[in-house]
């Protein structure tokens, strides 16, 4: 992931850089969107930007990447930023750490209850970026096709993913499947690492996002998870509350409401693998979806 921050400030630099922003926030009915240090996160927050200007909004800032969801968190509270998107079930498990919320309906309900003052989430979309278990095409050849296919082979095979995945989902995933891998090893967060060691063999089970590219481009074959063990990931507009016009939340709603999973990964597609400007795909995909 650090390659596609990376490959996308090389792409801005030469477009006058369009992630630049003012450092300490807007001025007064200024909108400031930020966006986590993600790839997916950075073409979104573009995205949110092309839907306000097409509204009317003439001030729109997109500010370069701003951290994790804790200093995201802060900059919506200390109104240096107005909005950022989101992802619906990391959202509540901040705020609400002990939350067994899984479907997109709970997740949403409960994260509209939970969430402190000063802040909102408007409508969700119907796209999810969420954890998915991926093997290769030649274990899926088996008859595995969902992690209760996979559980009785766990034992026999070494999973690879991020170095907290054993803490928050190695007791989970063996009460709701039954399944305890013959080791889990620390590879990097769906990054390169993960996805060459599910391509060497190195390990036979990964965990990637649903959205990445590398799904599809390296033949991987996503396991159903038929017993929702991972949470909902909905992506949703999270806006520091009264820093938005009726107008502009009706805009990002309209925005929300066209976004599928599957036109986010080839959104993501065209960003990560493709190279494209953020801006040109932001402005395209506004265009296609009636939103220009």
């Amino acid at each position: 992931m650090a390659a596609v921050v990376a490959g996308a400030a090389l792409l801005l630099s030469a477009c006058g850089n369009p992630l630049q922003g003012g450092a300490e926030g807007g001025a007064e009915g200024e909108i400031v969107i930020g966006s986590s240090d993600v790839g997916e996160s950075l073409l979104l927050a573009q995205i949110y930007a092309g839907a306000l200007r097409n509204a009317g909004s003439e001030n729109v800032t997109v500010r370069p990447p701003v951290g994790g969801r804790e200093v995201v968190v802060q900059a919506l509270r200390d109104r240096s930023l107005s909005l950022v998107p989101d992802y619906s079930g990391n959202l509540l498990r901040y705020f609400d750490p002990d939350s067994e919320a899984t479907t997109p309906e709970e997740v949403y309900a409960e994260l509209r209850q939970t969430l402190p003052d000063g802040f909102r989430v408007l409508e969700q979309a119907p796209a999810q970026d969420t954890d998915v278990l991926v093997i290769r095409q030649e274990l899926a050849d088996t008859g595995i096709s969902t992690i209760s296919d996979l559980a009785p082979h766990c034992d026999d095979l070494v999973f690879g993913g991020p170095g907290q995945w054993a803490d928050r989902w190695k007791v989970k995933i063996k009460e709701l499947y039954g399944c305890e891998f013959r080791e889990i090893r620390v590879t990097d967060t769906g990054g390169p690492v993960t996805v060459e060691a599910l391509r060497s063999g190195e390990v036979q089970v990964a965990d990637l996002f649903s959205t990445s590219a590398t799904i599809e481009s390296n033949g991987f074959v996503p396991l159903v998870d038929d017993k929702n063990m991972f949470p909902a990931q909905n992506i949703v507009p999270l806006v520091a509350r009264g820093t938005l016009s009726e107008r502009e939340e009706r805009a990002l709603n309209d925005l929300s409401a066209v976004l599928t999973t599957e036109k986010l990964t080839e959104l993501n597609v065209e960003f990560s693998t493709e190279k494209r400007n953020p801006l040109d795909i932001a402005e395209e995909f506004l265009r296609e979806n009636g939103l220009t």
